[in-house]
């Protein structure tokens, strides 16, 4: 089920389940995975794309180990906010997604992301080769962070809202 923005997929979440950040790229999958408060998005692993019923299997034995109550999909939008190939891509892996499982999905602006995590990690100076590795993996994270992020936000804004009544 799509949800049209990961509030609404929040509100649908049972206490402790974690969400699970993907940035779907057409070879690789990179996947991160929240702590069970949604505060903390960590890198969990980059699932090497094959078949989609053999992906979908990876998936679903991720979800039910991690206790994975939704999933978090990077939107990879044109700088100007329009849609190209890539979103439409996406778009379609996540439609086949929803047919196969049963937990709640909600988009996400990915816009540089990937830009963002591979500055920090030629900062850190870390290695073409090792970057190659786990790029994938920390944007994704990257991704369910800022998701998360805006969580918090819409949560603290609603009780400073109810405060002030």
């Amino acid at each position: 089920m799509f949800h049209r923005n990961p509030t609404e997929l929040a509100k649908t979440l049972a206490p402790r389940q974690r969400l699970l950040g993907l940035d779907v790229g057409s070879k690789t999958v990179g996947l991160a995975l929240s702590d069970t408060t949604r505060r903390v998005a960590t890198p969990h692993m980059t699932l090497h794309r094959t078949k989609f019923a053999k992906d979908v299997d990876t998936l679903l034995a991720l979800i039910a180990r991690e206790g994975v109550g939704g999933l978090v999909i990077g939107l990879p939008l044109n700088m100007n906010g329009s849609e190209g190939p890539r979103c439409q891509s996406v778009r379609q892996f996540a439609r086949n997604l929803d047919e196969r499982i049963d937990v709640g999905m909600a988009f996400w602006d990915e816009r540089l992301s990937t830009a963002a995590v591979e500055r920090v990690l030629i900062e850190a100076d870390t290695s073409r080769q090792r970057r190659k590795q786990v790029i994938d993996k920390l944007a994704a994270a990257y991704i369910l962070q800022g998701a998360m992020d805006s969580l918090r936000g819409a949560i603290d804004s609603g009780a400073l809202e109810s405060e002030a009544r």
